[in-house]
């Protein structure tokens, strides 16, 4: 199976594509800072600098999967929700992509905001056009900690299919278990120095972490969000006004900031994976992402989706879909 992935950021979503099986043709990033992350941890990916309005995917004909998470901003209840007159929305330059190579199956993520019931005229109009293509379409809420991240993270995401594949996928429920805990995930980070209070400050973290904010090139620095979200970081024992260099030290008094690798680790991302860039520019790049375990669930069942149809067609005897 192979996509290619538009606005794909830090590879949250690339990274969860390739754990379900997918192999990336081409993955377009428009910030520098972002494509080195995705060269530094796959350098074999075919990682595309460039804006997507300049980008066409005709080279790409059929492909299975084109997926993406275009810009926020434009829907954000943080921002101004200017939606379609916003100059970020890059929604119709999605669809034009699909019109170019005919995927089998689209995949597009946003903030919760974009099912707002002002959007919703908004949501009708890019489900009718994909359906005069010849998908059949839904859209959906998923929340990050019914996939084992541990936070308030609600995403909407349209999945779109050919109709003759729409019929073998099903929405994934979700993993039973809990996620783990801000202090157990954690933990292991926050007393690597030998910090003396990272037990007692496991014990305090003993809930899920509000929703990171990344914010976007025009607002947004590298600390966790607005008031609201400051505080229900400082319950769990995190001063969310902005990220350390570094884990606490030994003798280290006070309320810890995350460094980058803990938010990561918050936002999903295995310890291995790399953030590059400076402080301000690696922090946006994690609070924009997409949860890998999220898009490792919802892909797999396309995945599942799709090779459901080439087995069948391939037991009789016919040329695969």
């Amino acid at each position: 199976m192979r996509s290619i992935e538009i606005c794909a950021g830090a590879g949250g979503q690339a990274l969860g594509l390739e754990q379900a099986g997918f192999q990336h043709a081409a993955l377009v990033e428009i910030d520098a800072d972002a494509c080195a992350t995705l060269r530094k941890n796959r350098p074999h990916w075919n990682v595309i600098n460039g804006d997507i309005k300049a980008f066409s995917s005709r080279l790409y004909a059929n492909i299975d999967l084109l997926a993406g998470g275009v810009p926020c901003p434009p829907f954000s209840v943080a921002g101004k929700q200017l939606g379609h007159e916003d100059e970020r929305d890059l929604f119709p330059e999605a669809l034009r992509l699909v019109r170019e190579c005919n995927p089998n199956a689209v995949m597009l993520e946003n903030v919760r905001g974009l099912f707002d019931p002002k959007f919703a005229f908004y949501r009708k109009k890019i489900q009718t056009q994909l359906e005069e293509m010849g998908y059949s379409c839904d859209w959906r809420i998923v929340n990050a900690q019914y996939f084992g991240v541990p936070q308030l993270r609600c995403r909407t995401l349209l999945i779109a299919l050919k109709k003759e594949y729409a019929p073998n996928f099903t929405w994934p429920l979700g993993t039973v278990a809990p996620p783990p805990t801000v202090g157990q995930l954690l933990y292991d980070e926050m007393s690597s120095l030998g910090w003396k209070g990272a037990d007692a400050w496991a014990i305090q973290a003993n809930g899920i972490a509000p929703t990171l904010v990344g914010g976007s090139k025009k607002h947004g620095g590298a600390d966790l969000g607005p008031t609201r979200s400051r505080i229900a970081w400082k319950r769990l024992g995190v001063d969310g006004k902005g990220i350390a260099d570094s884990p606490p030290k030994r003798d280290y008094i006070g309320m810890p900031k995350l460094t980058l690798k803990m938010a990561a680790l918050l936002q999903g991302f295995p310890p291995d994976w790399e953030i590059t860039g400076k402080k301000t520019a690696a922090y946006r790049q994690i609070g924009n992402a997409f949860p890998p375990p999220i898009a490792r669930a919802v892909s797999q069942a396309i995945y599942n989706a799709l090779i459901a149809c080439k087995i069948y067609d391939g037991a009789h005897g016919e040329k695969a879909l």
